[in-house]
């Protein structure tokens, strides 16, 4: 089957499919034994670092879940990781920023970075899944969007009020507007580089922005998010994500994509209404749905495609990752469940 006729991809464009196609945010995560057993042997970086265990990592929930997409296995920090800001991914404690953004002078001190010699372990990934998937599915490549990369960056590792973020906002707009224009010059030559490579489509993770406003989305945040969005090689389906962006999802819309991703505190068939039928969606099960039994959340699956009323340019995600202790027979029944309702 030709990569653009694959399900995913007919729906990230809007296009009818036999089935609504399913692939999850963290399918290649901690509650798959097998990266478990992948982690023994490697550090986080180490294993981003080295092509065929990362290949190995993407590959493995395609055949174990039977999703319709790969979704590279990297980290949205590896681009920042050669800027000197002491990037360190403390087990059990995610990622730590030693030397945080916090002023002009710390924005100017950023080491200028080109993803392509920095990172070039991770178009050997990309170029790995794909030979190996042989067009079975297609390869989803990912950055993170500017605003949330900022945020690591400046609170130095994750937060629950980004305060020093906002602060940088706010006190220093000039700072911030240049940091933002390197985070998008970066992100756009990293991800036309995964491209190029061969991923298929491009998801951008800006996981944090729920944490603003929508006055402060668009003087922030838009501008930025957008001209990303402009840069990247065209025809390649653009997937828009975040959480708790319900005030936010037309100004996301705006700001660029071909599909929206929805988290699970919108209903999705009232989110694509306010969308508008020009734009696909994607989401958008609470991952503790997957918690409970399979019967139990059969119904919450139901709901939402029903929700979604059949009509193309629907992507079925969860609202967020995998969690850990998530059961992987669950997995597996919630891809099966999606397929099965779902066709037409």
């Amino acid at each position: 089957m030709p990569a653009a006729e694959s399900p995913l991809l007919r729906a990230a464009r809007r296009q009818p499919t036999d089935f609504t196609p399913v692939w999850l945010m963290r399918q290649a995560g901690r509650y798959l034994p097998e990266y478990r057993a992948m982690r023994e042997r490697f550090g986080f970086l180490e294993l981003c670092r080295n092509p065929d265990a990362a290949a190995a990592v993407t590959l493995e929930p395609v055949d174990r879940l039977g999703v319709d997409a790969a979704i590279l296995f990297a980290d949205i920090l590896l681009i920042v990781e050669p800027m000197g800001v002491g990037l360190e991914f403390a087990r059990g404690a995610g990622p730590v920023v030693r030397r945080p953004v916090r002023s002009p002078a710390d924005v100017r001190r950023l080491v200028p970075v080109d993803p392509l010699e920095a990172t070039p372990f991770v178009f050997d990934t990309v170029r790995i899944v794909r030979r190996a998937l042989a067009g079975r599915v297609p390869l989803i490549g990912f950055a993170g969007a500017p605003f949330t990369v900022a945020s690591y960056l400046i609170e130095g590792g994750a937060s629950r009020e980004y305060l020093e973020t906002k602060s940088l906002m706010h006190r220093e707009p000039a700072a911030w507007h240049e940091l933002m224009d390197v985070l998008v010059d970066v992100t756009a030559k990293y991800l036309n580089g995964q491209i190029a490579a061969g991923a298929q489509a491009v998801q951008l993770f800006d996981s944090w922005v729920g944490a603003l406003g929508p006055d402060d989305y668009r003087e922030f945040v838009l501008p930025h998010s957008r001209a990303l969005v402009r840069a990247l090689t065209p025809g390649v389906p653009v997937i828009h994500f975040g959480t708790g962006t319900a005030s936010l999802l037309p100004l996301m819309k705006g700001a660029g994509g071909d599909v929206i991703g929805l988290d699970w505190r919108v209903d999705l068939d009232e989110a694509w209404a306010r969308l508008g039928s020009d734009v696909a969606v994607q989401g958008n099960l609470d991952p503790a749905a997957l918690l409970a039994r399979p019967e139990h959340f059969r119904v919450r699956v139901r709901a939402i495609l029903d929700r979604a009323g059949g009509r193309p340019g629907h992507i079925f995600n969860l609202g967020h990752g995998v969690l850990p202790q998530t059961p992987v027979d669950h997995v597996i029944a919630l891809v099966d469940m999606v397929h099965d309702m779902s066709k037409r």
